[in-house]
């Protein structure tokens, strides 16, 4: 299992025609570098729980999501390199033919327990991995306050106090509270939602930064393009072009909709004349190998 290496974190600037004439700035944070599965803000959220589980004792880690879930896949990778043994917990009954994320999960050493959408929405839970003394449990998307904690330190890798706003994806809420966390008062943080339905996020949300966070934030609800995982040749696409353009790769899940949605939000003249804007390059490049191949050039 390859090193972690948060050294090799670069901020790269985009250089779009369409981009430059609306005077603005673009730049890309790309903690996509620091490992190839667990990479971009899962290591952040994931950093904290794992020290707190061995201060703890702990040996066996439980955690939770999707068939497509990144942090899934990278906490089977972080149990692999730092010697825990690891349960995900799966969303919905499990199918004849595993995505890859669960796949690769797998082949990582996770032990897959699949439960109905149901239970998993009431937390009905096995209470016999659950409720275990010597398990230590991480909530889905490493949601809670050691995830915040290390989505904090995101902005560190930056000069953050040269930018305007700032922008992610959002799936458990979790990295942008970090953002919101980390923000100076003058600074805005952009969340593009990945999902259609996104009541859950916003609750998480305000339970991470409470009703009066220091800096501002909006979430943009335009770039689910129909729900979490549904893609459309549009937005393959745009990938393919942005990578062409920038050699900056992304993914259909998270990334891909956050810098069509960036981008086509600067093209409609959505930032003020000025503004420089940070995207933060989550990761979760592994996704991708659940498309058919030869969809993306990258």
């Amino acid at each position: 299992m390859q090193d972690l290496s948060p050294e090799s974190i670069t901020v790269d600037k985009i250089e779009l025609g369409n981009i430059n004439e609306k005077n603005v700035t673009l730049d890309v944070l790309r903690l996509d570098k620091i490992h190839p599965v667990i990479s971009g803000n899962k290591w952040f959220k994931l950093k904290y729980h794992l020290r707190y589980a061995k201060e703890e004792g702990k040996e066996h880690i439980v955690t939770f999501g999707g068939a497509y879930s990144n942090h899934i896949v990278a906490t089977a990778a972080a149990g692999q390199l730092f010697g825990y043994k690891t349960t995900g917990i799966i969303r919905g009954l499990e199918q004849a033919t595993r995505s890859h994320t669960l796949a690769e999960a797998a082949r990582l050493g996770m032990k897959l327990c699949f439960i109905s959408r149901s239970d998993y929405a009431s937390r009905n839970w096995p209470c016999e991995l659950t409720g275990h003394r010597d398990v230590y449990l991480i909530h889905e998307g490493g949601f809670g306050e050691c995830g915040l904690a290390g989505a904090s330190e995101i902005l560190s890798f930056c000069h953050k106090e040269q930018y305007t706003h700032f922008a992610c994806a959002i799936g458990s809420a979790t990295t942008m509270a970090g953002l919101i966390r980390a923000a100076l008062p003058r600074q805005t943080v952009l969340g593009v939602s990945v999902v259609k339905e996104n009541g859950d996020i916003q609750r998480n949300l305000y339970a991470l930064i409470g009703d009066s966070p220091a800096s501002g934030f909006q979430i943009i609800n335009d770039y689910h393009f129909g729900g979490y995982a549904k893609h459309s040749s549009e937005l393959v696409n745009f990938m393919n072009d942005f990578y062409k353009s920038t050699l900056i790769p992304s993914d259909f899940v998270y990334t891909g909709k956050l810098f069509f949605g960036i981008v086509d939000m600067i093209a409609r003249n959505c930032f003020p004349r000025y503004s420089n804007i940070l995207i933060i390059h989550s990761g979760g490049l592994q996704g991708n190998q659940s498309l058919p191949e030869g969809t993306l050039v990258f």
